[in-house]
């Protein structure tokens, strides 16, 4: 996500902001189209979800999710009661944990609510963490099923790790994926995906679900014939990027995904501590 787009909707996440003494809040009815949902009932779900996330971390919903009603007018003056919650920052964190990925505002929510500060900057770099985690999560699943596939294919665990590593070869331009660890200085108890920037990763995944496709597809059995399948995926995903002039041998290594991991499950139980607790207010908007 650019920085101009993030600008664009941070403003309108700002405009919506309630204040009560030191307790920032939200109204759902607020936040739901700015997380790009258009009918209540799919966003009610959505919510119903969260309190339960919230349950399940042992976190007082009450504090944090707060059901009311309503009064708006409708045709004719006449006025309806609808149904609202107020949320805490640590409540608006959860539902958009709880929201579709694939929703470009899910995914900006997901950083700025995890901040007690509103710098964009800092949502900017939490964005690009989310981005990052996502990928690897991604990448982590496509490879987990391509592992069942070539098992279910006539393939055992040192297979998959050579069929893995040929394809790494292909993506970056003759690289082993020890030399790979050894170019990026990748402890050797660790993935090399762990040190990747958040571009190659997605690159690895996209090849890898490409050989997914095609092993399904074409029901291609045994390592040789799905080594071939995964060497030329790889290469195209190579040959692709270097049409954009990018290099994935050469991009430099990024932190240690673990760490990062590490680092949002700290600012998580921050967030807890400085969301405060809603306040008894029977507002009437």
């Amino acid at each position: 996500m650019d920085k101009k787009r993030i600008e664009i909707i941070k403003e309108k996440f700002d405009c919506v902001l309630q204040k009560h003494k030191t307790v920032e809040f939200w109204y759902a009815r607020d936040l739901m189209p700015l997380l790009g949902y258009e009918r209540w009932e799919n966003f009610d779900k959505v919510i119903i979800r969260a309190i339960e996330s919230c349950e399940t971390s042992g976190v007082a919903v009450f504090d944090h999710f707060r059901e009311l009603t309503k009064m708006v007018q409708v045709g004719s003056g006449a006025k309806r009661e609808i149904k609202d919650y107020m949320l805490t920052r640590y409540a608006c964190y959860l539902i958009a944990q709880n929201g579709d990925p694939k929703k470009e505002e899910i995914a900006f929510a997901q950083g700025y609510f995890a901040l007690q500060t509103r710098k964009q900057e800092l949502i900017e770099e939490r964005i690009a963490l989310i981005e990052r985690t996502n990928a690897r999560s991604k990448l982590r699943e496509s490879e987990k099923r391509l592992s069942q596939n070539i098992y279910e294919r006539g393939v055992d665990d040192a297979g998959f790790g050579r069929i893995r590593s040929k394809g790494d070869q292909a993506l970056f331009g003759g690289y082993t994926t020890q030399e790979m660890k050894n170019k990026l200085t990748v402890p050797q108890n660790r993935p090399l995906a762990d040190f990747l920037p958040t571009l190659t990763i997605a690159a690895k995944n996209l090849a890898t679900e490409m050989t997914n496709y095609n092993v399904e597809e074409k029901n291609l059995y045994g390592e040789s014939s799905i080594t071939d399948e995964h060497i030329q995926n790889n290469q195209s995903v190579r040959e692709m990027l270097g049409q954009r002039g990018i290099q994935p041998e050469n991009l430099p290594p990024s932190a240690d995904i673990k760490k990062l991991e590490r680092r949002v499950k700290t600012q998580e139980k921050k967030m807890i501590q400085q969301s405060g607790i809603l306040p008894n207010l029977k507002e009437q908007k």
